[in-house]
């Protein structure tokens, strides 16, 4: 039998190495978070672990053990017949559970008495979550960024696209948070992940950045919705260099219209939305701007919102916290399709190649 236990810190740093990196947690646990690209294997569904759990407190350890063993080996049997009757005997698969204990160790020991070389995580998820926290900060702080600065609607996003799409390393906070980071930002359908998933998949982010390239990243407050972007990451934005989009006023309400098509086809989402604003703008400025919303008026409320709410915050908040803001070299923008941002994003590349 061929299993070995490695640490988490060990395991994060040979990732690229294993086959396959196999969760044996649950589909909740694993819904929550998991090592980048883990597959889910469980050993244990849902509501297998309640019903395990609860025979565990109410009757004893040893008929849950025994329980818990059979629907575990009927369920490793079940992944194995469905993935691996076709894989060779070189495959080298990483697994891991909760604390490295029961679930995972007994897909590993099935796994390598077939005779496949089996990794442990030592610890288990419990384990990588500690060493993805302590190497968040050192990684951020590895690389050189340039900050995409300019007021709402201006298209950052679509310029850090297009920079990707020209070879550029872009980091993307709001699509790896699934948010688009106003009151206005959480996209219907994607819902955003948790705080230990956008943290898993920043770290997968990082890991993947040339240190020696410069990586274009939008400049964003500590929240993205609802998660947080890590204070090392943040610092070190914000003592970086800046660039600055500008874009006439009806450019940037056309960009927005389209950028949000989905409060144009649903109007009482909109005004849902725009509700969350009555804190900081008034119940009668928000309730205006909801009758305009379903009188169709729709520009015209996105224009009053960039230049009563957005641009008077954005302003204040990039003055505080980004030095090189003020003094950042501007390029202007037009709203026609693609090509404008296309255009800046080859000479932001070639200027960075360099």
């Amino acid at each position: 039998m061929s299993v070995t236990k490695i640490s988490a810190v060990e395991a994060l740093q040979h990732l690229h190495e294993f086959d396959a990196v196999i969760d044996a947690r649950s589909e909740d646990e694993h819904a929550e978070d998991h090592l980048p690209g883990a597959v889910n294997w469980p050993t244990l569904n849902n509501e297998e672990r309640r019903v395990i759990g609860t025979l565990y407190k109410q009757v004893n350890p040893f008929e849950a053990k025994k329980r818990g063993a059979a629907l575990s080996a009927r369920n490793i049997a079940a992944h194995i017949e469905r993935e691996l009757l076709d894989t060779p005997k070189t495959w080298k698969p990483l697994v891991y559970c909760w604390r490295g204990g029961n679930r995972s160790g007994a897909l590993a020991t099935i796994l390598g008495a077939i005779g496949f070389k089996v990794t442990l995580i030592d610890g288990g998820y419990k384990a990588y979550r500690t060493a993805v926290l302590a190497d968040l900060p050192a990684m951020a702080q590895r690389l050189r960024y340039r900050v995409v600065c300019g007021r709402t609607g201006t298209g950052k996003t679509h310029l850090l696209q297009a920079l990707a799409t020209q070879g550029a390393q872009i980091l993307d906070l709001e699509a790896l948070a699934q948010h688009r980071s106003s009151v206005l930002g959480l996209i219907p359908g994607q819902p955003q992940p948790s705080q230990k998933l956008f943290d898993s998949r920043l770290w997968a982010a990082l890991r993947a950045l040339d240190p020696a390239r410069e990586v274009y990243v939008e400049a964003e407050s500590k929240r993205v919705g609802n998660v947080t972007v890590p204070e090392a990451l943040i610092l070190a934005m914000r003592a970086s260099p800046c660039l600055t989009l500008e874009m006439s006023l009806a450019d940037r309400v056309a960009l927005l219209l389209q950028n949000y098509a989905f409060f144009v086809q649903d109007v009482e989402l909109f005004c849902d939305r725009l509700a969350t604003l009555t804190t900081l703008r008034g119940r009668d400025t928000v309730g205006r701007w909801q009758a305009q919303a379903r009188a169709g008026q729709m520009a015209g409320v996105v224009r009053d919102l960039l230049d009563n709410h957005y641009d008077p915050r954005y302003e204040e908040s990039m003055a505080r916290n980004f030095a090189a803001y003020p003094d950042s070299p501007r390029w202007t923008v037009g709203y026609n399709g693609a090509g404008s941002f296309d255009a800046l994003a080859r000479v932001l590349a070639t200027s960075t190649a360099s």
